[in-house]
């Protein structure tokens, strides 16, 4: 009698699909960085522990980090329908109950715990997103019980294989904007082994409940963590009006000279959370009229439909000048390739007014792209070749092949061009952000 497929046991199809689900992940963002991959474990069964932010994307990021295979768990009620429920499983997706599934279906979830297991047994990565939903907010929400119970029964069954939890910072450029950029942080990873017995004189549930806390810790270090209380939306608006200023600051110190793009972004961005934390307990007078203002700004800001990229820039000047020769130099083919994306477009458009959560709408465009965007291009190559010799048609063909990334990309451009327009405009605004920056670093 043959053996029952395991969701971690090599399947051939599988893997040569991961090649384009990788490339149109990658294509997916302008730009897409891996920190901190000499952290993961060489040694061990690994469990992967990432903040959720962006639906489907965070685990479709995380798993073109290497070519190596990993298991997911997504929540049960999407694996209802049998097709689902193949397909999930195909993808190596495992179904993990929740607590507003009610007790008893909580309970189902020792099935789950015990293939988790298996799958660390075999070495193959396990993921899980220890937060059990997701926000659209550079913060973090309390981690749920999974992971721990996960982890706690693997090692017991692992003998004397090492069982690390990674901690993951998956931190995207815009939430909702398709082609934006993403910076995936490995964190430093928790021994659970090594954990256990340095606090065998406490029960399993208060060792839980100490892991718990050095995992909120650790994964906060790998994200842009704001948090998440009355002063979030101000603090993430100070964070934009100062990070040019902040960046140079820190461009100025050895350790960050080297830094470029994103990772420079990042420590930025921290830095200035960790001021205003500073300015709240030492100059709380300082403090309420910065998180004043950038309230202010926020909704001036948001009600003109002016982008934080807009304020964020570091060279403004050269920065528009560039956006409006690019724009210029590839607006022909830019207009072309909107013509023939717009199936992709009005498609994608009429699944978003589907969703109440906007988190979906990348999720939705990359699932377009990957499985809508092939057939349409046959159906224009089909009739290129019908309507044109070859020496023709197969130019057109390539010409038109990246055609909904860079008609998402000449739209992205034309909106920050408008975006530049209306702040240059708005001095009212503009002083705001000068005074947040004047108050940032006058003790400096």
């Amino acid at each position: 009698m043959a053996q029952e497929k395991r969701i971690q046991d090599y399947d051939s199809l599988y893997s040569f699909l991961r090649h384009y689900v990788d490339f149109m992940v990658k294509m997916s963002y302008r730009d897409l960085r891996y920190v901190g991959r000499e952290r993961l474990p060489k040694d061990g069964a690994i469990i992967y522990a990432p903040n959720h932010t962006g639906t489907l994307m965070d685990a479709l990021v995380l798993l073109a980090m290497d070519r190596s295979p990993k298991v997911f768990v997504a929540r049960a009620d999407i694996f209802k329908k049998p097709l689902l429920r193949e397909i999930f499983t195909f993808l190596k997706i495992m179904p993990i109950m929740r607590m507003r599934d009610g007790i008893e279906e909580v309970k189902r979830n020792n099935e789950t715990i015990e293939r988790a297991v298996d799958v660390l047994r075999d070495r193959v990565p396990f993921c899980i997103f220890p937060e059990g939903t997701h926000q659209t907010k550079y913060s973090s929400l309390p981690l749920s019980k999974g992971i721990f119970r996960i982890a706690f029964q693997a090692r017991e069954l692992l003998a004397e294989t090492p069982l690390y939890i990674v901690p993951i910072g998956i931190r995207y450029g815009s939430f909702f904007r398709f082609r934006s950029t993403v910076r995936v942080q490995i964190g430093t990873p928790i021994n659970v082994g090594e954990f256990i017995d340095e606090h065998s004189d406490l029960k399993q549930q208060e060792q839980m409940g100490l892991m718990r806390e050095l995992l909120e810790e650790r994964m906060r270090e790998s994200i842009f963590y704001i948090p998440n209380d009355e002063d979030y939306e101000a603090t993430y608006e100070i964070c934009a009006a100062v990070v040019s200023k902040q960046r140079e600051h820190l461009e100025s110190e050895a350790k960050y000279r080297q830094m470029r793009g994103m990772d420079v972004y990042f420590e930025a961005n921290n830095m200035t959370v960790k001021h205003i934390e500073y300015l709240k307990r030492v100059n709380p007078e300082v403090a309420a009229e910065l998180l004043t203002l950038g309230r202010e700004a926020s909704a001036m800001r948001q009600s003109e439909g002016i982008t934080l990229k807009s304020v964020a820039v570091r060279y403004p000047i050269f920065s528009r000048i560039v956006k409006l020769i690019t724009f210029l130099i590839t607006l022909p083919y830019a207009i072309a390739a909107s013509i023939a994306s717009l199936p992709i477009t009005l498609l994608g458009n009429f699944i978003f007014k589907r969703f109440k959560d906007q988190a979906f709408r990348n999720s939705v465009r990359y699932l377009l792209n990957l499985v809508v965007w092939p057939l349409v291009m046959l159906i224009y190559t089909i009739t290129a070749f019908i309507a044109a010799p070859w020496e023709v048609a197969l130019p057109i063909t390539l010409l038109l092949l990246p055609s909904p990334f860079a008609a998402d990309e000449s739209y992205r451009l034309l909106r920050l061009m408008v975006s530049d327009y209306k702040l240059w405009r708005n001095k009212e605004l503009r002083a705001k952000y000068d005074r947040i920056r004047s108050l940032m670093f006058e003790d400096r």
